[in-house]
């Protein structure tokens, strides 16, 4: 028995290496689903954002979900914010009269306390002129474990397409 147990040893750190690299997967996929639930309720169903005091309660729940330093990038079309502050000044301004963010087929690399990720973002949404879009993308993340807890700590949007809905995407 004692021959096995080096072995066995060795075998129980690797498979409790593997359960720690899933369940902070899973922390980062719920980071995210949080996320995107928090941008959607600013708007309510029928067109429009909420209240400003849910708008600014809600700004500061996503604001929370980033590092201090935290950089979340929106592309040319929606800027940069620097730091947990003005990310969260950045969402008490909604673009758009509304959207609802998909993301999908995540790939996500644990190291350690940091983590990467790339997903996939599809987002129906209605610009500020009234007109229905679906937007596509793809986000790539950077992720930091701070007092136990996953955060985003730099967050950048490539938009792929974004097209009227009417014409849905294809190019003519």
């Amino acid at each position: 028995m004692s021959d096995l147990a080096p072995e066995l040893s060795t075998r129980l750190a690797a498979l409790e290496r593997r359960v720690a690299e899933l369940e902070d997967a899973e922390a980062i996929r719920d980071l995210k689903a949080r996320y995107a639930e928090l941008v959607d309720r600013r708007y309510r169903r029928g067109g429009g954002t909420v209240e400003p005091a849910e708008l600014a309660s809600l700004a500061t729940e996503i604001a929370a979900l980033f590092t201090e330093d935290a950089v979340w990038d929106g592309g040319p079309g929606l800027g940069t914010c620097r730091g947990r502050e003005a990310i969260r000044e950045r969402f008490l301004a909604p673009t758009l009269l509304f959207s609802w963010h998909y993301f999908v087929k995540p790939r996500i690399a644990v190291r350690g306390e940091e983590a990467e990720a790339r997903w996939d973002v599809l987002a129906p949404c209605t610009t500020r002129d009234g007109r229905p879009h679906w937007m596509a993308g793809v986000e790539d993340d950077a992720y930091r474990r701070v007092d136990g807890r996953w955060l985003h700590s730099r967050m950048k949007l490539s938009v792929v397409f974004m097209a009227p809905h009417d014409r849905a995407w294809v190019r003519g």
